[in-house]
This record gives C-alpha cells, structure tokens and sequence, in this order.
C-alpha cells in the first residue's frame, strides 16, 4: 500500500494526505458498486505485496486472479 500511495504522490504530484483519501474514495466508490468483491479488495489489498519487494506486476497478477478464485499460473 506505501508503493502505491508513493507512486500517487510522485505522478500526481500530490501530498500523502491526498493520495491515501483518492485510495479511501476509489475503494469505497467499488465496495458500494460491487458489494460481493468488497470484503475481497480488502484482503486484496492487505496481501498484495507477497513476495515483500513492494508493488509489482506479479503480486497484481497473484491478487486478482485469487480474487476470482483462481491461483497463480492457472
């Protein structure tokens, strides 16, 4: 979650503040849409860096495959 919040900050050239409250809106905004995938991006988002090398193409990949019940490399 730091990765993205950091990778916010540097692209929109943002403060802290505002990158966390663009991620609160955008999670809340799907969790109200797509109440079955809510309690899901939660678990997404806790545990998406596996492999503890910060944010990556594969943790993204491993996620939301799971996400749909499928495990990684199916």
């Amino acid at each position: 979650m730091d990765d993205l919040i950091k990778n916010l900050m540097a692209k929109l050239n943002i403060t802290e503040a505002q990158a966390k409250d663009a991620i609160d809106t955008v999670m809340g905004f799907v969790k109200q849409k797509f109440p079955d995938v809510g309690g899901k991006l939660d678990s997404f988002v806790a545990g998406i860096d596996k492999d503890g090398d910060g944010l990556d193409v594969d943790d993204i990949k491993g996620a939301v495959s799971g996400m749909f019940g499928k495990k990684k490399g199916e």
